[in-house]
């Protein structure tokens, strides 16, 4: 049987907002193993859909970049210790070199990109980092990327906690105020509301079949209708999958902007506005430190321990 650690009820209760108790009889029941028992407590209706992430914590920043004289484009988080480092002039322009780089070379990942030489420069991406390193003195690394290439939109939030990138196939002019605005409506969008997949079709089947049956677990969780016929109860089901799509795909949200509309019907009256076609081929949404967390101590705690 798993050693259920007390950090271990805390990281499943921030990923789905249940309590403690409850967290803890999942975990035991699924003996230690976090993403059944995020499955356990959805299957009993105490949690909605868990979040995909774990803590956000990690520093550093995300870029979008578009190079429109190549139309190449590229998504870039580089993650920092402190937000200190973060908010860093040099750290800035290395990770917007690094972004260059990715765009002029089309490095293979983050391995390759880190043994090719900067543009513009004789050292190698890993050699410019590590100078860096020898000045801020802090461990910093490039984390991801994704480079796109056609026409392209990007949109970075904040100081870089998101970045976005939409690649739009249309046979309009990529330097179209319309277009462009269309494409930064739909970064908003992504950014908002987080969508998971483009469209129901690019929702994998064993996706589609793991929320079914959740969906009817939870079912038999409710009195009132644990005991409805299996034909009414599948019915119900499939209502629940189109509410799901409409949540989960990009296309079938509702825009942020008007109510009124799916992002997909946005797309449609643009394109009909601008007398050509646009639809969204694909899409790109990193946020800062996702998935990773980072080690919390008491100040007073830290302080003490560097004294001794």
């Amino acid at each position: 049987m798993a050693n259920i650690t007390a950090k271990d009820v805390a990281a499943l209760r921030e990923r789905t907002g249940v309590g403690m108790m409850d967290c803890k009889k999942a975990l035991v029941e699924t003996d230690g193993d976090m993403e059944k028992a995020i499955v356990v407590l959805r299957e009993k209706g105490l949690a909605t859909q868990a979040k995909k992430a774990g803590r956000v914590a990690a520093e550093g920043m995300v870029t979008a970049v578009v190079d429109t004289a190549k139309n190449v484009g590229v998504v870039l988080e580089v993650n920092s210790e402190t937000d200190f480092v973060a908010k860093n002039e040099e750290f800035k322009a290395f990770v917007a070199s690094a972004a260059q780089t990715i765009i002029d070379t089309n490095p293979a990942d983050v391995e390759a990109l880190n043994a090719t030489k900067m543009s513009g420069s004789d050292v190698t991406v890993a050699e410019a980092l590590q100078e860096l390193f020898l000045k801020v003195r802090e461990n910093m690394h490039i984390r991801r990327f994704v480079r796109l290439e056609g026409t392209l939109v990007s949109y970075i939030h904040g100081d870089g906690q998101f970045g976005v990138m939409v690649k739009l196939d249309t046979d309009l002019d990529s330097t179209n105020p319309g277009v462009i605005s269309c494409g930064k409506d739909i970064c908003l969008q992504i950014t908002s509301m987080n969508p998971g997949y483009l469209n129901r079709e690019a929702v994998p089947a064993e996706v589609l079949e793991n929320e079914k049956t959740i969906m009817l677990a939870q079912m038999s969780e409710d009195p009132k209708m644990a005991n409805k016929p299996e034909q009414v109860k599948m019915k119900i089901v499939e209502g629940k999958v189109g509410k799901y799509y409409s949540e989960n795909c990009l296309l079938e949200q509702e825009f942020v902007k008007d109510g009124d509309l799916t992002v997909g019907k946005y797309v449609e009256k643009v394109a009909k506005e601008l007398g050509g076609k646009i639809s969204v081929a694909q899409f790109v949404r990193f946020e800062r430190g996702e998935g990773i967390q980072k080690k919390s101590e008491n100040f007073a705690d830290e302080v003490a321990s560097m004294i001794k």
